[in-house]
């Protein structure tokens, strides 16, 4: 039995309807921040400065500082001000290349080595935690760096 031309409209419309209701509940539901995240920087101890390889940035009284080359640097300071991450239990699979990160924290006098694994959100903590940062989160931890002319 052949369809007409109207029902084949009507399956594409109800199919489209379908799939854009799917891609909507996924996106809703990817930006959420898992239950069982915490917050890295809490208001007891905020971020005062962050050495991320060799990008900067650092709070200073009249707001944020970066260096030079960064040009999203507010966006990027927020970005890690309000990262969350999850403890792992057990040591990740790692690949890439890893950035060591400088975190100084205010009211402290030491600052804290931690690597990052960018591409798979992985954290790990200068006791040798690891931590898994919020997918939702990863890409805005990149600073926009400012193309180099030769």
């Amino acid at each position: 039995m052949a369809l007409s031309r109207k029902k084949w409209n009507t399956i594409i419309i109800v199919a489209s309807v379908l799939m854009i209701s799917v891609l909507t509940v996924i996106e809703k539901n990817s930006q959420q921040t898992p239950l069982h995240t915490q917050a890295l920087f809490d208001k007891a101890a905020l971020l005062s400065q962050l050495q991320y390889g060799e990008h900067w940035l650092q709070k200073r009284q009249s707001g944020w500082q970066c260096s030079s080359n960064v040009l999203n640097c507010l966006e990027w300071a927020n970005a890690w001000q309000q990262v969350h991450i999850s403890a792992l239990t057990d040591k990740p699979e790692t690949a890439g290349e890893p950035i060591e990160l400088v975190i100084q924290v205010d009211d402290l006098d030491d600052a804290q080595l931690w690597v990052l694994f960018q591409q798979q959100g992985l954290l790990k903590s200068p006791a040798g935690n690891w931590y898994q940062v919020s997918p939702s989160l990863r890409e805005a931890l990149k600073p926009i760096i400012r193309a180099q002319v030769n």
